[in-house]
């Protein structure tokens, strides 16, 4: 699977948007690893849930 996200970029969950933004720790193989500021860590099955790439500025 191919996906428009990397390590470091910021997503939002769009089914669960009260998790805030988050930033992806790693992706291995369909399991997404995302921190997320109001929500903490959580693990995504992208074949499960399309996140959404957001522009974060500092």
């Amino acid at each position: 699977m191919i996906f428009d996200y990397e390590p470091g970029d910021y997503v939002i969950n769009p089914k669960n948007k009260e998790w805030g933004t988050g930033q992806i720790q790693s992706i291995i193989k369909n399991v997404v690893t995302v921190n997320f500021e109001n929500a903490g860590k959580k693990t995504i099955i992208a074949d499960k849930v399309l996140l959404e790439k957001i522009n974060v500025k500092n």
